[in-house]
């Protein structure tokens, strides 16, 4: 009997690339008949014809499924929803710009064959990735490693092949604000990296802006240490020794033992901004926490789907 491999494809305003990745798709399918495809496109709230082109292609492509998301999720949540309906022996995940290339996936279902349970795709580079994109990149895999006891790997892609052990481990995580790439680190099971030059993209533009880009490193620091609320504290502890200092040298030495005025307005006020602005960054760090743990409990469901059809390969 055939080994089933379902590609998932998350999608967001991409009618313009589609028409090639579906060649893709099918050359990858045709040139690996010893196995069985499917191709699982999640549509995540697109706005434009990508829904329409999926659709059309699903009565050329037998091989074709697709969940179409009541609006747009996001693209972690749109992976979760292809992961919660997942139907096979082991799953792909590659972006749908055609930057993964489809050409390396024979290679990853070889080492799959091999026994690894987890074979990624890294980066060789990000030289094509613009400074106010590739610096924050690099702070954010510093920090997480730095803080975080779990290994996550620096400029690893979410093109990636899981067994279905590894997708029935992460269907048990049901956390709103993901970060799946460290998720991935955090279920452990046998992994295998690859390196990889990124294909320029065919069509449109990236989805992902800088404030977008902050906003999941933002969600991969808290969701995988505390260490920004014990720095917080170390901040704390250090103002308050520095006060005392200046309190005792400054204001009670020079001023009751030497009878010197103490002057200083400028000095002082510095003082003062300098341990404000302390207590507003520990302020908003407990309330980036805080504001997470608002979100968990209110217990939502990660997604809805306003349409889906599914091979009848499956």
């Amino acid at each position: 009997m055939k080994k089933k491999i379902t590609i998932l494809i998350p999608a967001h305003n991409e009618e313009k690339v589609l028409p090639f990745l579906f060649k893709s798709l099918k050359d990858l399918e045709n040139n690996n008949k010893k196995f069985s495809w499917e191709f699982l496109f999640v549509d995540d709230g697109s706005r434009d014809k990508t829904l329409k082109l999926i659709i059309s292609e699903t009565k050329k492509n037998k091989s074709i499924s697709y969940i179409s998301l009541s609006r747009n999720f996001g693209k972690e949540i749109a992976i979760a929803a292809g992961l919660d309906n997942f139907k096979g022996d082991c799953l792909i995940i590659m972006d749908s710009d055609l930057q993964h290339p489809p050409e390396l996936v024979p290679e990853m279902i070889k080492l799959w064959q091999k026994g690894y349970k987890d074979v990624f795709a890294k980066r060789k580079h990000r030289k094509d990735e613009g400074i106010l994109k590739r610096i924050p990149t690099n702070i954010y895999y510093k920090i997480l490693h730095q803080f975080s006891n779990i290994p996550v790997h620096e400029n690893a892609a979410d093109f990636r092949l899981l067994d279905k052990v590894c997708v029935k481990a992460l269907q048990k995580i049901r956390e709103q604000n993901r970060s799946t790439k460290a998720l991935y680190s955090w279920i452990g099971f046998n992994k295998k990296e690859i390196e990889y030059e990124p294909d320029p993209r065919q069509k449109g533009s990236s989805k992902y802006s800088f404030f977008k880009l902050l906003n999941l490193a933002i969600d991969g620091i808290t969701s995988f240490t505390i260490s920004p609320l014990r720095i917080s504290s170390v901040l704390g502890f250090i103002s308050c020794f520095i006060s005392l200092i200046y309190l005792l040298v400054w204001v009670i030495i020079r001023t009751i033992i030497m009878g010197v005025d103490s002057h200083g307005w400028a000095s002082t006020m510095s003082f003062i901004l300098f341990f404000g602005s302390i207590q507003l960054i520990s302020l908003g760090i407990i309330g980036e926490y805080l504001g997470r743990i608002f979100i968990e409990t209110k217990n939502r469901p990660l997604y809805f789907i306003n349409d889906a059809y599914f091979s009848k390969k499956r």
